[in-house]
């Protein structure tokens, strides 16, 4: 798996196992870490002091913002209404579907095995509980966990 050329990493960009990821056309903020397995696809952007943890996932259309936590085997999406063929049978073409973005605003955390759906924006210093399944925007500094992912709490008064 390949590290490509069309790659922007910024200084002192960590990238544990880079025989063992697969970056393309993205662009990487200084000081982040990626762990193995990571696949980030071209036009994805990664902010400075992130970490990205093994087996992550971080599809075309999605913006993380600086002081990112992503957790194991976190999954974003980046199309509403998937779908391989066209209705008369053809295979889909980058023309076929919609590309709809996702924003991870500034310090969120977003816990292992998350799903992100398209179009979300997941607030400043928001948790995203592990497993959860965010389908809505969350608020800043919320705490969602569940499917579909739920406010249970705020990070600025946990518990």
């Amino acid at each position: 798996m390949p590290i490509a050329s069309t790659v922007h990493l910024g200084s002192d960009v960590r990238i544990f196992h880079p025989d063992l990821v697969n970056l393309y056309g993205c662009t990487i903020g200084a000081e982040t870490k990626i762990g193995a397995f990571v696949e980030i696809q071209s036009g994805a952007v990664v902010g400075a002091r992130c970490k990205v943890s093994s087996h992550a996932f971080i599809c075309e259309g999605v913006t993380i913002e600086d002081e990112v936590f992503i957790g194991h085997g976190v999954m974003f999406t980046n199309d509403i209404y998937p779908r391989a063929t066209n209705d008369d049978g053809a295979l889909q073409t980058g023309d076929d579907w919609e590309l709809i973005p996702t924003l991870v605003r500034f310090r969120a955390s977003i816990g292992s095995n998350a799903t992100i759906l398209a179009g979300v924006v997941i607030g400043q210093n928001a948790l995203v509980g592990a497993g959860s399944v965010v389908t809505k925007d969350v608020p800043d500094y919320a705490i969602v966990a569940g499917v579909p992912a739920r406010v249970i709490g705020d990070t600025r008064h946990p518990r």
